[in-house]
C-alpha cells in the first residue's frame, strides 16, 4: 500500500507498533475513544526511553504467549525499532472503539479494535503528531 498524503495516521509507541503488525496485537489502548472507522497508517513515534520499551517489551512477549503465541525470536532488535521512529511503518484497519475486551491486549480506558495489519517493506519517513493525524511524508516520498 502506498502512502498518500492526507491519509489519517496514528502514532504509536514502540514495541506496541511492533506488536500491532508481527505479534497479533489487536487492540490499541487509548485514554480516549474515537469514532473513527477504517484503515489508518500506523506512525512509529520517535519517543524512546530504553528502559520504558525494554519494559514494554516484555509484556509484549507475556501477552504475546498468553494469546497462543510461539515464543521465538523475529529476528527484530530494538536499534531496528528505534530507527524506525518516525516513519510510517505500516497500515491497520480501526473497526470498533470498546471500553471492554476480552483480548489480552486490552488494559486501557478505551480499546481500538484492529485488523488487517499491514507492515511495509520500507518504512516512510513522515512528521508526526500525538494521536490521530493527517500524514504528510516527507518531499519525494510522496505518492503520485
Amino acid at each position: 500500500m502506498a502512502i498518500i498524503a492526507g491519509m489519517k495516521a496514528i502514532s504509536v509507541r514502540a514495541p506496541w507498533w511492533w506488536a500491532i503488525l508481527h505479534a497479533g496485537k489487536d487492540i490499541e489502548n487509548r485514554d480516549w475513544p474515537t469514532k473513527f472507522r477504517g484503515r489508518v497508517l500506523l506512525y512509529a513515534s520517535k519517543w524512546w526511553s530504553m528502559s520504558e520499551v525494554a519494559d514494554d517489551g516484555e509484556t509484549v512477549g507475556r501477552i504475546y504467549r498468553q494469546a497462543g503465541g510461539a515464543s521465538h525470536d523475529h529476528g527484530f532488535t530494538y536499534r531496528m525499532m528505534r530507527d524506525r521512529g518516525g516513519h510510517i511503518v505500516g497500515s491497520v484497519e480501526i473497526v470498533d472503539c470498546v471500553e471492554q475486551s476480552d483480548s489480552p491486549w486490552f488494559f486501557g480506558r478505551y480499546g481500538f479494535v484492529l485488523r488487517d495489519p499491514v507492515a511495509f517493506e520500507t518504512p516512510t519517513p513522515c512528521k508526526g503528531a500525538l494521536g490521530f493525524f493527517t500524514a504528510q511524508p516527507h518531499p519525494g516520498d510522496l505518492t503520485p
